[in-house]
């Protein structure tokens, strides 16, 4: 597969700048597989799709207020700063980007908050953007980490084109988010509300848990025509020994495994063992998945619109089929409905 075959007209007006009153009252495009049929639905009504006994896989990570704006020494230039990831829990060290990079450079401090009481040290250059900041405070880990995140923000991708706000603090997350550590919102499984959680296991319909700590390499752009030149950036997740036991029991049953969002397509795929079933698994992953592809755990998906070229567009079409994931996608369009982590949601059957 090429990178050009994952391009299409997508308006500006179709990507969506604001989450859904309520979560689960989204559009809800189904397609079928097997029948090549495109119907158009309400994400509540996702229900009349699953029956007692199947699954559904959600990712349980949470994202952290990852987005801080700070003022450089001496100029006050504002500075974004995006955390990344904790490298030292005693140095108080993240792994960071910085916009604008050019204005910063080792040795120079970031002053945070009104009163500038949070102060970092930029240590090291790791990429063009990326930079490891040594932040300078008295007091134990834990006041450290709450302090720092009582001056983030929600993390929006970059193609939302405005600040996020205190509705963004609760509606970028799942309700079901535990395990701090994504940049990124699983955003299928913000469609799902406590009374359709509720629903769902009212008709007999599991629940199962994977971790699944999203990053930016999800939006990093790809830069190669040839797909197998692209290389993910690494992710951790943990799929666990209750997780797999679940997974594998209602696959052997013949009852449907869906994954919620294409972080858990991902997971899964990545702990498959030989004999096509889960196994346990607690690390890193940087598997990047584009048609064609195997799936052997995961029976159906529930996702949401992406942009083009993106590679959860990729994802998507390596299980739905190239050819229909790209038709349902100009239907999508022609039928307005809305793209990105705050838009519609598709179940691929």
């Amino acid at each position: 597969m090429k990178l050009s075959q994952f391009k299409f007209n997508l308006p500006d007006k179709l990507i969506a700048q604001h989450p859904t009153e309520h979560r689960d009252e989204c559009r809800l495009m189904v397609v079928n597989r097997a029948t090549g049929e495109i119907q158009h639905r309400e994400f509540k009504d996702i229900l009349e799709y699953f029956s007692d006994g199947d699954m559904m896989v959600y990712n349980d990570t949470r994202v952290f207020p990852a987005l801080l704006y700070g003022n450089k020494e001496k100029t006050g230039a504002r500075i974004e700063v995006f955390l990344l990831r904790e490298l030292n829990v005693d140095n108080k060290l993240w792994d960071v980007l910085v916009e604008p990079a050019r204005k910063i450079r080792i040795g120079n401090k970031l002053y945070f908050g009104d009163d500038e009481t949070m102060v970092a040290e930029v240590i090291d250059n790791t990429t063009s953007r990326g930079r490891t900041l040594r932040f300078l405070f008295d007091g134990d880990h834990d006041l450290f980490k709450k302090s720092l995140y009582a001056l983030g923000h929600t993390p929006l991708p970059e193609y939302i084109k405005r600040e996020p706000d205190e509705t963004d603090a609760e509606r970028y997350q799942t309700i079901f988010a535990t395990k701090e550590g994504a940049v990124v919102a699983p955003a299928a499984g913000t469609h799902f509300s406590r009374e359709l959680l509720k629903r769902l296991e009212i008709k007999g319909v599991n629940s199962a848990y994977i971790t699944v700590h999203s990053g930016l390499g999800n939006f990093r752009e790809i830069d190669v025509e040839d797909l197998t030149k692209h290389r993910m950036d690494s992710e951790q997740m943990i799929a666990s020994p209750e997780l797999v036991a679940a997974v594998n029991a209602t696959k052997d049953n013949g009852k449907q495994v869906c994954a919620i969002g294409t972080s858990v397509l991902r997971g899964i795929a990545t702990a498959v063992s030989m004999g096509g079933h889960m196994k346990v698994y607690d690390g890193w992953t940087n598997k990047f998945i584009f048609p064609p592809y195997d799936f052997t755990v995961a029976s159906s998906l529930v996702t949401d619109f992406h942009m083009p070229y993106s590679t959860m567009l990729m994802m998507v079409a390596a299980f739905g089929g190239y050819d229909l994931v790209m038709r349902a996608y100009a239907e999508a369009v022609k039928e307005e409905y809305r793209f990105g982590c705050y838009g519609d949601a598709m179940l691929i059957l």
